[in-house]
């Protein structure tokens, strides 16, 4: 499974959680301590997105490895922002290992992750995909159960829904599709960060300044939080909460 991270609060860098902590994101690529469903490295990419003043986030991302890229440090360590989203993907088998592969997604003014996998793909994804509109099915950055999603939230998100009724409705139909899929998501706007737990392991921490989510502590601070199984926390600038992932099945609803 891929590993990722989100911050939101007082402008900070991110280097310091992508290089420098204990635990850092470049740590969890070559030596993660929770990989539930397999895989032993996150090789296969990486990616770091960051708002700087515009309303659109800023974005890298890369197919290789994050411990090979020797000028991301430096890169990083001059950033400021007030809200970052980072990880670095373990590829599902027969799944490309491309750069469009790669978290964070963008579009709309958000960031988007998924550290998991849809069981079934893709024919248990068939019927869902077929509700997109052709045009963005076609065009489709890469053909990976994660740019599905995507895909899929944005939809909701473009017709304005709030981004957590969003993420729960996705958690809810995925799983029906495919039962037992891995559905860790993280969304930001800049002003909101979302996360979702669904079986798989998410924490999060007030830092003081803000609230940093991620798929593992980054550190041994004794301020971090799990997120309960098939649960969600929301951070805003009136502090984090702590929700059940109760999605509405409805017909109506999908």
């Amino acid at each position: 499974m891929c590993r990722h991270l989100a911050y939101l609060g007082e402008p900070r860098s991110p280097a310091e959680m992508l290089f420098h902590a204990p635990h850092s994101l470049l740590v969890q690529s070559y030596a993660p301590r929770d990989m539930r469903g397999g895989g032993s490295v996150n090789a296969d990419g990486y990616g770091l997105g960051w708002y700087a003043d515009g309303a659109e986030p800023l974005r890298l991302r890369r197919s290789a490895p994050l411990w090979t890229d020797g000028d991301l440090p430096a890169l990083a360590g001059s950033v400021r922002s007030h809200a970052f989203l980072a990880a670095v993907r373990n590829g599902t088998t027969a799944m490309p290992v491309v750069e469009a592969a790669n978290a964070p997604f963008t579009g709309g003014g958000y960031l988007f992750s998924h550290n998991g996998l849809i069981r079934g793909w893709p024919e248990s994804m068939a019927e869902l995909a077929a509700k997109l509109p052709i045009t963005r099915l076609l065009t489709l950055e890469a053909t990976t159960d994660s740019v599905l999603l995507w895909a899929l939230l944005r939809e909701r998100l473009e017709a304005g829904e709030d981004p957590l009724a969003a993420v729960t409705w996705l958690t809810g139909v995925v799983e029906e599709a495919g039962p037992g899929s891995r559905l860790n998501f993280l969304l930001t706007d800049g002003r909101t960060l979302v996360g979702t737990a669904w079986t798989h392991s998410l924490s999060y921490r007030d830092t003081g300044g803000g609230v940093l989510v991620a798929s593992e502590p980054c550190d041994d601070d004794p301020g971090w939080t799990p997120v309960p199984d098939r649960h969600a926390v929301r951070v805003t600038g009136a502090g984090v909460e702590i929700l059940p992932l109760e999605a509405d099945r409805s017909p109506e609803a999908r």
